[in-house]
């Protein structure tokens, strides 16, 4: 029937089915509706997979996930004027109200209403075949660009904001803990932006080798070696920046140690555990400074604008290739860390 469409939703702990839904229509006037032509599987969607949640957001069965989109606009609002049928787009799955004080302080990533696509609570994610979302978080892609590119906008702006919230990178020792998309998503921009020196690591061999051929200085495996003494004796002096995108405790123990005085380390990764804990004396007498990352801000543009001149080539970060009617498959493998996989890609 014209009025339904195939949804993949999460069923229970790792556990999904593919099952037939009502196709949504445009509620507002300045929304859009969008036929999906691709999707990435995200850490954060592997959490709602493996956990049922991610701190207070807990899921609620049957919940469709997803957040990483592209597609085609197949119909537009009355008040929609940025957008026409035939658009292709990368999706935002931010929906900010622009409206409290958050937003009009420029912070729309820490909007006091914020709707986020898959998100508990919030709005259903995109693994559907159909989704509406307002105007104002679709961004017109380039017909050079790929669906699949335009995907990969969305951790890469995570990454591109990190690197803005770091500060200046040029002539920078830094350290990215945790090469899966969004450490990758770290390295590809602070490259352009002349970082000195990069050390990686990584419990994944087959990414490590993936992080080398894009750029990095060093590698290494903590489950092979004794990262914090492999650095040190390479760079005495420590770190100016570690970006800890892994989510573990031990990541953060190490960056504490490998930080110089002064130093900056970038918490990016979403842990498993409710807190993290710091060694105080070294936190203390190094003065080390704490930057969470939330998400991005206002950065898909910047980065969308960075793939299409060719600046940065994401292609290497898409490793795996999924039927949509097969998506299990894909969250099966990206939960396991199986085959080396960096970015699955679920295709319409």
């Amino acid at each position: 029937m014209k009025n339904l469409m195939n949804s993949f939703v999460l069923t229970g702990i790792n556990r999904m089915e593919l099952i037939r839904v009502p196709k949504p229509g445009i509620g507002n006037s300045k929304d859009v509706l969008i036929k999906m032509m691709a999707v990435g599987v995200c850490g954060s969607d592997i959490h709602y997979f493996t956990e049922g949640k991610i701190g207070s957001q807990v899921v609620k069965y049957p919940f469709p996930v997803g957040h990483e989109g592209s597609g085609i606009i197949e119909e537009v609002g009355e008040e929609v004027t940025y957008l026409k049928v035939g658009d292709r787009v990368a999706i935002d799955p931010a929906m900010p109200c622009f409206e409290c004080d958050q937003c009009k302080a420029g912070r729309f990533h820490t909007c006091r209403h914020l709707k986020f696509l898959g998100c508990p609570g919030q709005a259903d994610g995109c693994m559907s075949e159909y989704i509406v979302m307002p105007e104002r978080s679709c961004f017109k892609i380039a017909d050079w660009v790929s669906f699949e590119e335009a995907v990969i906008s969305e951790p890469l702006a995570i990454g591109y904001y990190a690197t803005r919230l770091a500060g200046t990178l040029k002539g920078k020792t830094i350290g990215i803990f945790g090469f899966g998309p969004i450490g990758m998503s770290v390295l590809l921009p602070a490259r352009t932006d002349g970082v000195s020196k990069v050390y990686i690591t990584d419990k994944i061999n087959r990414r490590l080798k993936v992080a080398q051929k894009c750029g990095a200085t060093w590698i290494g495996n903590p489950d092979e070696s004794d990262i914090v003494k492999d650095i040190s004796s390479k760079e005495p002096l420590l770190l100016d920046l570690i970006f800890e995108c892994c989510g573990q405790q031990e990541a953060v123990d190490q960056a504490i140690e490998l930080l110089k005085p002064g130093g900056k380390l970038l918490l990016i990764g979403i842990p498993e555990f409710e807190r993290w804990s710091f060694s105080s004396d070294d936190f203390r007498r190094k003065e080390i400074i704490v930057q969470n990352v939330r998400r991005q801000n206002e950065c898909t543009q910047v980065v969308l604008d960075l793939i299409s001149n060719k600046t940065l080539n994401v292609n290497p970060m898409i490793t795996h290739h999924f039927r949509f009617e097969n998506s299990d498959k894909a969250f099966e493998l990206v939960a396991g860390y199986k085959d080396g996989v960096m970015k699955a890609m679920i295709h319409f």
